[in-house]
């Protein structure tokens, strides 16, 4: 079982730090400089503490691009750099956030690199050579290009969208719950946030701790992706340099 969290407002942070470290569960986190309820971004100085925190108790780190920034669409290849892939994007963070964009493969891999980067810096570790595209979006020609600059993209297990970022009306955290217990599945890769800022209900308090309790009960027990065995391979032969 593969429990990861992408960045957030992260309200809930510390909370979700404190679950983690009573039941000895590591995680896999994908950041960017997401805006957040307190301080200066998710990667900024104010947060940069409690990632370094997060490093010592053993979880691993990778990319989710810097300012948060969706695939779109592929585009056609300029006429300048016909072999080079294009793609429309439209980040959620940073100077640029919500314009729409024409980023280059070398731009977008410098993009995930950023992010890397400051991981690194923050937490004293390397980060691992994969990524998270914001929403899971891409394209072959977007995973190509990232696999192309070293990083592997990590989706999720279908069962494994804990839906922290679905309405609290539609999906109260008592059904969210129950159907994470009922559905996931050993191998799966989990996937919730930091803090999801149109959720009313936080799902982290009432969740994360009773699902890992729950899902332990079955035998089950926790790896952060340095272990997976889809990219443990990858990791190897790519780490960070």
């Amino acid at each position: 079982m593969y429990l990861t969290f992408d960045t957030g407002h992260m309200g809930v942070a510390p909370l979700i730090a404190e679950v983690l470290a009573r039941h000895q569960v590591r995680v896999t986190f994908f950041a960017a400089n997401e805006l957040t309820r307190e301080g200066d971004g998710s990667l900024g100085d104010f947060w940069a503490p409690w990632w370094k925190a997060r490093a010592a108790e053993g979880h691993a780190f990778a990319s989710h691009t810097f300012d948060h920034v969706y695939w779109r669409a592929d585009l056609p290849a300029s006429g300048a750099s016909p072999a080079t892939p294009v793609f429309s994007v439209r980040a959620s963070a940073g100077p640029q956030a919500g314009i729409t964009r024409s980023f280059s493969a070398p731009a977008y891999c410098a993009e995930i690199e950023r992010a890397a980067t400051r991981l690194e810096q923050v937490t004293g570790q390397k980060a691992l050579p994969l990524f998270r595209a914001p929403g899971g979006k891409t394209s072959p020609q977007l995973v190509a290009a990232a696999h192309a600059c070293g990083f592997a993209h990590v989706g999720w297990s279908p069962a494994g969208f804990l839906g922290d970022e679905l309405s609290s009306e539609s999906w109260p955290n008592v059904r969210l719950l129950e159907k994470a217990l009922r559905e996931v599945r050993a191998g799966d890769i989990l996937v919730a946030h930091l803090g999801i800022w149109s959720r009313k209900d936080p799902w982290a308090p009432a969740v994360l701790e009773p699902l890992i309790t729950g899902l332990k009960s079955r035998g089950l027990c926790f790896a952060t992706l340095r272990e997976h065995p889809t990219y443990k391979d990858w990791i190897a032969q790519h780490g960070r340099r």
